[in-house]
């Protein structure tokens, strides 16, 4: 708090260096929170004091390049090799309390973590610390110490949780001060869950420009990248491109992304492409190490999911230049894409409409090309240093409040505990009667 007040008694037209903390679930590995987290970290990083805490390291070095200027530091080494390797420790192979169940990720947590996340938030020097999924919003929701801002990140959808996810959030999201949400469709609905007290922002992911000069629009290849999962659709995406090559023999499709550990999405498309006569049409490419050679290549991009939480894939083509046919599903597309500008959003599940999409850009170059050129215009409101400053913005007036006003102060640091101890007991109860309910019996 005194660290707090010497630094924003600077003159104010010097930007006022904050402490800033991200939770992470794994830092060394791949994903869009991972990637987003990254850029928004390495961009604030250049006025802050910034850290990214790892709850698991697995690896030596990150997959992703750690941002320049932050800190990387991890709470559980699961590295077997490590002398610190903490797989074996008997708490580790206890189940999670304060983790939330509902939280999919609930079965890789334990009483080690637990443990480890609660030591760091009780004792944390930060200014601000911000969680980036459900289960690790609960832990700084409870357990940090009075006087820090509490942020949670949503990069997923309230509508996507379980039930008793929803619940839980229901229960441990009043302790925040603040929510951010990557669409405005997401943050409506976090503010219909009335939590009284917390702000509620929508905020986009981050996402900077490419290395590599934009694409010229002059192949004939339409790319798609992300994991090989249900999801995504890319088996209507295939059935789709079939109906391009009976008119387009000369374009091609190439899907970069890996699938699961056994390999069966791959397998099936696999099948698909070659029950369809497209193996020389549509390529598996597999993980791409550097996906914006990959969209540079292309002339336009393909996104087929049945939803998506955001888009990270969209942003990231159309900062290449390129312009992107998407499903029009809840929710991050249609506020990424502005339909017939940059862009096309065509009907969900529907193959034949994705198909026509991809036609209209292929069938007319000139359409194709101004639509490029207004999606490398209109992607740089994703800009790091632009979503920084809004996340900044709201960082500082939390901070305003004086440094964490709903936990500031013994005497708020105690109605604090109390509140949470009270709506752990009401929720206890809440889940106990919706259980026996759920079973047909009489609580």
């Amino acid at each position: 708090m005194i660290k707090w007040m010497i630094d924003r008694s600077n003159d104010r037209g010097d930007a006022w260096r904050m402490h800033l903390s991200f939770l992470l679930h794994n830092a060394y590995s791949l994903g869009g929170t991972i990637r987003s987290t990254f850029n928004l970290a390495g961009e604030l990083a250049k006025r802050h004091d910034v850290e990214i805490v790892s709850v698991f390291r697995h690896h030596d070095e990150p997959t992703l390049a750690a941002p320049e200027g932050v800190r990387l530091r991890h709470l559980v080494d699961l590295r077997k090799h490590s002398p610190a390797y903490d797989g074996d420790h008997a708490q580790h192979a206890r189940p999670a309390k304060v983790f939330p169940r509902g939280d999919g990720r609930h079965s890789q947590y334990s009483r080690l973590t637990d443990a480890r996340i609660g030591a760091h938030l009780e004792t944390t020097g930060a200014d601000v610390v911000i969680g980036t999924r459900p289960g690790l919003n609960a832990h700084i929701a409870r357990g940090t110490r009075p006087g820090v801002v509490r942020v949670g990140q949503e990069h997923l959808t309230l509508t996507g949780h379980s039930y008793r996810l929803r619940s839980e959030i229901t229960h441990c999201y009043p302790l925040l001060d603040a929510i951010t949400t990557v669409t405005r469709a997401d943050a409506e609905a976090y503010r219909a869950l009335r939590l009284p007290g917390v702000r509620v922002d929508a905020v986009p992911n981050a996402v900077p420009a490419p290395r590599v000069e934009p694409a010229s629009g002059e192949s004939k290849l339409v790319v798609a990248a992300g994991r090989l999962t249900p999801v995504k659709r890319y088996d209507l995406l295939v059935r789709a491109f079939a109906q391009v090559v009976a008119v387009r023999p000369d374009w091609r499709l190439r899907i970069h992304g890996s699938g699961d550990a056994f390999g069966n999405e791959r397998d099936a498309l696999r099948n698909l492409i070659d029950d369809l006569g497209l193996y020389n049409h549509v390529f598996l490419m597999g993980l791409a190490g550097d996906l914006e050679s990959e969209w540079v290549k292309g002339s336009l991009a393909a996104v087929t999911s049945s939803h998506e939480s955001f888009g990270m894939t969209i942003v990231e083509a159309m900062r290449c230049g390129l312009p992107v046919v998407s499903t029009d599903c809840p929710q991050g597309p249609r506020e990424i894409i502005e339909d017939t500008v940059d862009g096309r959003l065509v009907e969900t599940g529907n193959a034949d409409a994705i198909a026509a999409g991809l036609l209209e850009l292929i069938q007319d170059d000139a359409l194709r090309h101004r639509m490029a050129k207004a999606a490398l215009a209109n992607s740089e409101r994703f800009d790091p240093a632009r979503i920084a400053e809004r996340h900044e913005a709201i960082f500082d007036e939390l901070c305003a409040r004086g440094g964490g006003s709903r936990s500031a102060g013994a005497l708020r640091g105690s109605v604090h505990r109390a509140r949470s101890t009270a709506l752990d007991g009401a929720y206890a109860l809440r889940h106990k009667a919706a259980s026996v309910l759920r079973k047909g019996q009489t609580p």
